[in-house]
């Protein structure tokens, strides 16, 4: 507050402000500090809401929910190994004729791009590549990239342990998350709640699928193509593909560039083949694989993963799109109008206003937990009726259907 006239001002600061001040600062520092717990906690989270709905059909199975998860994630973990016996030995065979015969090889597209006149130019600078910095690599930096690789093995296997124990004691640790929230807000936490699995465990399995399918149809063309050392380079592609936008370059820059040792026509057909994959796969697969599950405008999506990027590299880029479409779910299930959305309001708090009462009824007197899957229970319920996620999603002005 300011008070005083003239020159003399006095600015006075409340007690709860000279409080507050000093506990978010040192709240935002202890954040900083437990960035890997809580990335820990954010990829353990991510697991659990891909693998839910498995656990749910195993449940309606007939099969108790512990043994379910227990069987579940123990499927996940050999699935898992054995890929990584049947691939990482022959990868890592690939890799190291690559590294060997790297010379050889660059000579070879080289040549094939110094045939042609306009690719004449970037096959000298192939041939004239100097690898100094390289060479420099001592056994302290070598030291270091084997220390990440190893944390970044403790963090996976920290976050698969800790989203085991989430999934199997989810109903006590959902019972403690709404005994923290008054019961009128009960049925939206347990909307928001179930839009988040969907969000994010469409997210991860859609991921998962599109990298699955980008790394054997560049296999496959690879093969057929007689292309060298196909398998590194299709798991690469794969893996290249988490990455929106950049992605389709890096997988596709490798494997055009190793199918020039097989001469200019292969070299094209590779590339045309691979181009054409990548454009079907954004324009066909990842709409039929995520589904309504983001449902973010261009805009935002650049946006997001530039600052996810800029925030924290990589991992940022990675879990931008699911943290964006997870805001925006947010701000809608605290009926925030965006522009551009057409929302009938009257319908929605009438909806919403007849889930509270029937869940005010149902849970009158039952403990945190019961009263926690008789709200996630009508939620579902809903989300049923809807056929859509249970939040009311509005539409933009380009996704109005007609009456």
């Amino acid at each position: 507050m300011a008070s005083g006239g003239g020159a003399n001002t006095r600015i006075e600061l409340s007690t709860r402000t000279l409080v507050l001040v000093p506990c978010v600062v040192a709240l935002c520092f202890i954040a900083l500090k437990l960035l890997p717990v809580v990335l820990v906690l954010i990829v353990a989270l991510m697991l659990v809401g891909t693998l839910n709905p498995a656990v749910d059909w195993l449940t309606r199975k007939h099969i108790k929910r512990t043994p379910a998860v227990v069987m579940l994630y123990i499927a996940v973990a050999l699935v898992v190994l054995g890929i990584c016996v049947l691939t990482l030995a022959p990868l890592v065979a690939q890799v190291q004729s690559v590294i060997e015969h790297e010379p050889e090889l660059r000579e070879r597209v080289a040549d094939t791009l110094s045939h042609n006149h306009y690719t004449k130019q970037l096959g000298e600078r192939l041939r004239n590549v100097e690898y100094g910095a390289i060479a420099e690599t001592n056994a302290s930096q070598l030291l270091t990239a084997g220390t990440h690789m190893i944390e970044l093995v403790a963090f996976l296997l920290s976050a698969y342990f800790l989203a085991l124990y989430i999934t199997i004691d989810r109903d006590r640790l959902r019972g403690g998350l709404f005994a923290l929230t008054p019961r009128a807000y009960h049925v939206r936490l347990s909307r928001i709640l179930l839009n988040l699995e969907a969000i994010v465990g469409g997210y991860i399995r859609g991921q998962a699928l599109t990298c699955a399918f980008a790394a054997v149809f560049t296999w496959l063309v690879l093969m057929v193509c007689s292309v060298p050392n196909a398998l590194a380079l299709a798991m690469f592609a794969g893996i290249a593909d988490l990455l929106p936008y950049i992605g389709a370059l890096l997988a596709v820059g490798p494997a055009v560039l190793l199918a020039a040792t097989q001469g200019i026509p292969t070299m094209l057909i590779v590339g045309g083949i691979l181009i054409a994959y990548q454009e079907f796969e954004s324009r066909f697969i990842v709409p039929r694989v995520y589904g309504q599950v983001l449902r973010l405008p261009s805009s935002v999506v650049l946006i997001s993963l530039l600052a996810g990027g800029t925030l924290m590299g990589i991992p940022g880029a990675l879990l931008a799109l699911p943290t964006a479409a997870a805001l925006r779910m947010l701000m809608l299930a605290s009926r925030v109008a965006l522009p551009g959305d057409c929302v009938d309001d009257e319908r929605i708090r009438a909806r919403d206003e007849q889930a509270e009462q029937q869940y005010a009824e149902q849970a009158e007197g039952a403990p945190a937990d019961q009263a926690a899957a008789i709200a996630v229970q009508i939620s579902e319920q809903r989300m049923r009726q809807d056929g859509e996620l249970a939040l009311e999603v509005p539409m933009t002005s380009g996704e109005r259907r007609a009456p």
